[in-house]
């Protein structure tokens, strides 16, 4: 379920996830459920996701394969158990800006108290511009919206002054990649 819900995860996230203890036993686990896994190596690390047998023993239908950005995925992994695992929270939602025709789409999405909305987005090797352009959508969602939370996590220290200073006047909070791992 955890690779349903993060779509790909390394050994070290997995074990943070449930709590396996020692790198041994995160591999008894992984390797008894290896009829339901895949798995590639990035960075000198097994990246795991669910093949066929696995997305049909959990009702998935995405698919996933190998791919050059699984940092992007991972990073956002890392994230959602830094951030506790929030119970709510689903990744690639779409958010309909109130009274236009724009949206956005936010690399996750949760809720606390059924009332505050947090949006996550991911910053890994993004062009800044790109960053810009989301980061004015929000601004239009933050007029009707003022309380949501935004919520980035990046590479760099200097990325992640930009990144504050672009968000100004909202609520944001930006992570760097190393600080949460």
């Amino acid at each position: 379920m955890s690779l349903k819900k993060c779509d790909y995860l390394s050994r070290e996230q997995i074990e943070k996830l449930h709590d396996l203890g020692k790198r041994r036993n995160a591999q008894r686990v992984i390797s008894e459920m290896s009829k339901y896994l895949s798995m590639f190596t990035h960075e000198r690390k097994n990246i795991y996701y669910l093949n066929k047998k696995g997305r049909e023993r959990v009702s998935s239908d995405k698919i996933r394969k190998k791919t050059p950005m699984v940092d992007h995925y991972l990073m956002r992994s890392d994230l959602y158990i830094f951030l506790g695992k929030p119970f709510t929270w689903k990744n690639e939602i779409r958010i309909k800006i109130p009274k236009t025709k724009i949206s956005i789409i936010a690399d996750a999405v949760f809720k606390i108290d059924k009332t505050h909305d947090y949006f996550v987005e991911v910053d890994f090797k993004q062009s800044m511009k790109q960053n810009e352009a989301k980061i004015k959508k929000y601004r239009q969602l933050h007029e009707y919206n003022p309380s949501f939370m935004l919520i980035w996590v990046t590479t760099t220290n200097f990325r992640k002054v930009r990144l504050q200073s672009l968000c100004e006047d909202m609520n944001v909070q930006v992570y760097l990649w190393d600080d949460i791992k």
